[in-house]
């Protein structure tokens, strides 16, 4: 059964256009001219009750403003959105209550006041009982293993205890559907793990429906079965993540810092250089030739330090629609 439905879904934006300068201020004041921007083009896709969703794509590519419509933030120009028999442009009550959106670059916990006191503000506003928000609180701290973090000021947490402090807050009503932007944007690869950890768990436990974007192709592997792609508003793919696989990430991302500065001409035999810094280099490397050439790098170059990781997913994009080699 599908909980989300979107059809034809379009968002345009008037973009005010001035020049720089006095002049430009003058004459944008007298004549003022704007440009149509089209954030998202003509989106279908539907989603089934307790599916996990990656929504993967490039910087700008129309990814949170698909979000904020869903959510009812953002009115669309045209097309519609169902999520579980609501419209979420008319942010009706029990709509609220079964929705959540998490945005990794926001928060809505209070800076200067511990946790517990914003999840009490929480539980008041959705009207849960006090027994049993003590019940769910304990609950979710216990799957996100915090304890003496939830008395603290939330600004002597890490990044990582605010993040998943932050989850416990809009989990808190128990919604059924979760808009998840960027997550674990900005955590270790331990708090990223404890993350997606956790976000299975609740899944599993409570049967929840998940569309989640993030920067990071780990999150989309150990999370998702199926993506959507979306490019300049439109959606590019919709299919099991194991068929986009193989073209989305046949590269790491080699970061090596250096001893002593060298040319760049001296990287160019290994991959694509996504950053040069004279000490600092980060190269795409194809996963076939990744041990030959960290062989051949560490032999050639005094290596003081040096990292392997996924490449951004927005740099796989953006390269593989580059090439056209997108299929």
């Amino acid at each position: 059964m599908d909980i989300i439905s979107v059809k034809s879904l379009s968002k345009n934006f008037q973009i005010p256009e001035k020049q720089p300068g006095i002049k430009g201020t003058i004459q944008h004041f007298f004549s003022r001219k704007v440009k149509n921007v089209q954030a998202v083009d003509q989106l279908d896709f539907s989603i089934g009750e307790g599916e996990i969703v990656g929504f993967i794509g490039s910087n700008g590519a129309g990814k949170t403003t698909t979000l904020k419509m869903l959510c009812g933030l953002i009115k669309p120009t045209s097309g519609s959105i169902n999520i579980a028999g609501y419209q979420p442009i008319r942010r009706k009550k029990n709509f609220l209550r079964q929705i959540t959106l998490v945005m990794g670059q926001k928060q809505q916990l209070i800076w200067d006041l511990p946790p517990m006191d914003s999840l009490k503000v929480n539980a008041a506003v959705y009207g849960i009982p006090e027994q049993e928000s003590i019940r769910r609180i304990k609950e979710l701290a216990s799957m996100l293993e915090l304890g003496p973090e939830l008395t603290r000021p939330v600004r002597k947490l890490s990044l990582g205890q605010r993040m998943k402090a932050e989850l416990l807050a809009s989990l808190l009503h128990r919604p059924s559907v979760l808009f998840l932007d960027e997550p674990t944007l900005g955590l270790d690869i331990n708090a990223q793990i404890r993350v997606r950890d956790f976000l299975m768990e609740y899944n599993k436990q409570f049967g929840a429906t998940i569309l989640l974007t993030s920067h990071y192709m780990g999150d989309i592997k150990k999370l998702c079965k199926r993506v959507l792609l979306i490019h300049q508003g439109k959606l590019f793919y919709d299919g099991l993540l194991a068929k986009l696989s193989d073209q989305l990430s046949p590269c790491r991302c080699v970061k090596i810092e250096l001893v002593e500065p060298r040319p760049i001409e001296s990287f160019l035999e290994f991959g694509d250089i996504i950053n040069y810094d004279g000490q600092l280099i980060k190269v795409l490397i194809h996963k076939s030739k990744l041990a030959e050439n960290l062989s051949k790098l560490l032999n050639l170059f005094p290596v003081k330090d040096l990292e392997v990781t996924d490449p951004p997913i927005e740099e796989l994009i953006g390269k593989l629609l580059q090439e056209g080699s997108f299929k």
